[in-house]
């Protein structure tokens, strides 16, 4: 059950684009409450996503 942080990243980056599997969801989750580093990553992911997201909505877009 237990995955490494490469595979935890790849299930982390995985799961911004699409819904995992109930297994691969419990196998990251598991991982991530017991490693610091991948929570971190995670966190950092899920920021730069919502900065690209606010960044193409055009609200920061300089006007001419």
């Amino acid at each position: 059950m237990n995955i490494n942080c490469r595979q935890a990243s790849r299930l982390i980056s995985q799961g911004l684009d699409q819904p995992l599997g109930r297994w691969s969801y419990l196998r990251l989750r598991v991982h991530l409450a017991m490693c610091g580093n991948c929570r971190q990553f995670s966190r950092q992911l899920a920021a730069m996503r919502q900065a690209a997201r606010a960044a193409g909505d055009g609200k920061d877009a300089p006007t001419a």
